[in-house]
């Protein structure tokens, strides 16, 4: 049985007959009389009879129709339990991202939403490989990814939207050699030793990209994933490094010079199962990812006094 074949039971024991019952739902009297036959096959006693020209109920279809409206009652209450909770205003969104987008974004979600009446953010940090970040959609209402203009698109079970299309500079020590030159190029990077992330990871294409313009192996000294940790590497003269230009933090002896003759550029998006956006809590959260965008894509990366077109580490 279904709800629509108890609402006709229930119907049919009010009005009286099939004819009334196909008017008030809007339907032909066959229609009525096939969901009264599917309902009465799932039951073992008759739950309709003959009464001269029209069907009425019998004392189980009775009994039946008195539960419908029981039925009936705790679905309508269900879809306003539903109703209510998709349109709370402060109900919980979870949100994970990896570390430098969590870095970045994290801070300012949460100055927004500290108030009443608005979401209540639950954060995680997740740093996985690029082909990891859609399962995570499971376990989190968004997630923060990352990867590359060339890399895979996301599968289509997910929903996807970017936040930012980051730049990514060449990281050097202040007082290195390069760090005169306004931008880089490949050749003028390649024999340097490196900083990178592990493999598998979006960044790696971009130095197999810088490899490959220069024409030689690059000397990958350090694998680190964490940018904080990278930028203290760097500062440290452990290498070179490719640093996303608005998501890391500042770094006094850091600078950052911009890449020629690759395409060096990763995309931040944000990831969630379609259905999540049904609640209001957060479409909220994700109207204001974008509007936290915004605002780390304008800010002014700064640099050294005296050194102009020097970009410190954001």
């Amino acid at each position: 049985m279904d709800e629509r074949q108890l609402r006709i039971l229930r119907e049919l024991g009010e009005l009286g007959s099939v004819s009334a019952v196909a008017e008030a739902l809007h339907v032909t009297p066959s229609a009525i009389s096939q969901q009264l036959r599917l309902l009465q096959r799932s039951i073992p006693v008759p739950l309709t009879e003959r009464a001269g020209r029209r069907v009425v109920l019998t004392d189980a279809g009775h009994a039946l129709a008195g539960a419908a409206i029981e039925v009936e009652t705790a679905l309508a209450r269900a879809r306003h339990t539903i109703t209510d909770f998709a349109e709370q205003p402060d109900g919980k969104v979870s949100m994970a991202a990896f570390h430098s987008a969590g870095s970045a974004f994290f801070p300012l979600m949460l100055r927004v939403f500290a108030g009443p009446d608005r979401p209540r953010l639950t954060l995680a940090d997740e740093d996985v490989a690029q082909d990891r970040f859609p399962a995570l959609t499971r376990d989190y209402d968004l997630v923060l990814a990352h990867r590359l203009d060339h890399g895979p698109p996301w599968p289509r079970t997910v929903a996807a939207t970017t936040l930012l299309h980051e730049p990514l500079d060449i990281a050097l020590p202040v007082g290195h050699p390069l760090a005169s030159r306004p931008q880089l190029s490949p050749q003028d990077v390649a024999d340097q030793p490196w900083i990178t992330v592990h493999d598998g990871f979006p960044l790696m294409a971009t130095i197999e990209a810088i490899a490959g313009v220069a024409n030689r192996r690059l000397d990958i000294v350090h694998r680190i994933n964490e940018f904080a940790v990278v930028a203290e590497a760097v500062a440290a003269g452990g290498g070179l490094a490719l640093m996303p230009r608005w998501t890391t933090r500042v770094h006094p002896d850091v600078i950052l010079r911009p890449l020629s003759g690759v395409h060096a550029r990763r995309r931040i998006d944000v990831l969630h199962r379609p259905e999540r956006t049904a609640r209001k809590a957060v479409r909220t959260v994700l109207a204001e990812l974008h509007r936290a965008a915004a605002a780390i894509r304008g800010r002014d990366p700064g640099g050294r006094p005296g050194d102009a077109g020097t970009r410190a580490l954001s």
